[in-house]
């Protein structure tokens, strides 16, 4: 028999943590369980809180006897423990959507396939230095539950993945920003671009006509999907390519932003992240804060002073004249494009991993131009070599960043550029993208 006052929670991880503390607080019975174990810092929390969990298994009955499952976003609907709890249509939501239910903050919401943690820690960046009293989760940092129930923030800056979106329903954004739709997780959408595209879309459900909706005008499948779609907030594009009514566009190495007549100009060159990419970050940001009212001499200090992310175009250091950086953020395709497009040396390339269903046709351009070199590092690296053995004259495999980085140090020189920008996940060899990125740039130091 349902208990309507237990909450199943599927993960225990930050996400899971996070919504087990928040749903305890909100005096639900919890019930907490992770098929894997349970690392030490998490389980310290859940003593503490006096949480009921579980590791190692799926005790099927306690779960299937909760009102309502959060799921842990890494979990695919495809496991085994899922499709039961779809089976008894209990409703499966994300921890999200349930914090979103306690408070009443102001949520700028950030998605796409590329740029979504840069931009986001941007957005809070401006937000803070304007003195807002300002929280930054979702993807990134202290989960949004965790902050519901432990903090008093008035605005939100919620970095938010498809899988997150996927299980999201009745929360709206009161600014969403859409920066891109390119090939990425197809391997969780049924190898279908239409699939993952709704689920982008996803970020402006249950928007109004007094929300707002940022979004790249230059994105070929944000375009096709906006003239199928009924666009109900406020919408805002940004563009590097062609000037635009309202929004942002860049004209002359330029950034214009303009609400309302009320416009904002910068150059590109006071950024203090570079390449295209990065102007549509910032353009992106700007137009949120501009949203906000934030004062442009704010503003233009955010966006001049800001000092990026680990992990995302990251320089770790120089050795005997080879520059050495770490992506490891980039686990789709698109991204290390972008990522080569802001490569201005020849390339010793670090790339591979799990592939999600990537194409990598798009970076055959980049990868004749600027890559001298392509250091698998990765257990299966078949399609990188047939995709690219008649472009690069080197490809060498490897399974250790340690390796990798060492293959690299040889065949680069001074002048040259080792850049690890996989375009795939890292799940084969490392944890996440933070234990790959960290482990290059443990590898490199020990040069």
């Amino acid at each position: 028999m349902i208990n309507r006052n237990k909450i199943a929670i599927i993960g225990a991880g930050e996400s899971g943590v996070g919504a087990a503390i928040l749903a305890k607080q909100k005096g639900f019975e919890v019930f907490l369980s992770d098929k894997n174990l349970i690392t030490d810092e998490y389980k310290t929390t859940l003593i503490k809180n006096g949480l009921n969990w579980e590791e190692g298994q799926h005790s099927i009955d306690s779960i299937l006897n909760a009102n309502e499952v959060i799921k842990s976003p890494g979990i695919p609907d495809t496991a085994d423990i899922i499709q039961k709890v779809i089976e008894n249509k209990i409703p499966i939501i994300s921890e999200i959507e349930f914090a979103s239910r306690y408070t009443a903050a102001t949520k700028i919401c950030i998605t796409g396939s590329n740029g979504k943690t840069t931009t986001t820690s941007l957005t809070y960046h401006i937000l803070k230095n304007a003195g807002f009293n300002v929280g930054i989760a979702g993807n990134i940092g202290k989960s949004f539950a965790r902050q519901v129930a432990d903090e008093k923030f008035e605005y939100y800056v919620l970095e938010l993945s498809s899988f997150q979106l996927d299980n999201m329903y009745q929360f709206h954004a009161e600014i969403s920003i859409l920066l891109n739709i390119t090939q990425n997780h197809l391997d969780r959408y049924n190898f279908n671009m239409t699939n993952y595209s709704d689920s982008k879309f996803r970020i402006i459900q249950n928007q109004n006509s007094s929300n707002y909706f940022i979004y790249s005008a230059d994105d070929e499948i944000i375009k096709q999907e906006l003239n199928n779609r009924n666009i109900t907030p406020i919408k805002y594009p940004f563009s590097i390519t062609k000037k635009q009514p309202k929004g942002a566009w860049l004209e002359e190495n330029e950034i214009t932003i303009n609400l309302n007549d009320n416009t904002f100009t910068m150059s590109i060159f006071e950024l203090s992240l570079q390449g295209k990419h990065n102007v549509y970050n910032s353009m992106a940001a700007a137009i949120a804060a501009k949203i906000l009212d934030i004062r442009k001499d704010v503003i233009r200090e955010s966006l001049s002073d800001f000092e990026g992310i680990e992990h995302r175009i990251e320089f770790v250091t120089n050795v005997h004249g080879i520059e050495f950086i770490n992506d490891s953020k980039s686990t789709t395709v698109n991204a290390t494009w972008w990522a080569l497009e802001s490569m201005k040396k020849p390339v010793v390339l670090i790339m591979g991993g799990v592939d999600k269903g990537n194409d990598y046709s798009m970076l055959e351009e980049m990868v004749k131009e600027k890559v001298k070199a392509i250091i698998c590092l990765g257990k299966d690296n078949k399609k990188i070599h047939n995709a690219f053995q008649s472009l690069c004259p080197i490809i060498v495999d490897t399974l250790s960043a340690e390796d990798a980085v060492n293959v690299a140090y040889r065949l680069g020189k001074k002048g040259d550029a080792v850049l690890l920008s996989p375009a795939c996940a890292s799940f084969d060899l490392f944890k996440d993208y933070i234990e790959r990125g960290r482990k290059f740039k443990t590898a490199v130091k020990n040069l």
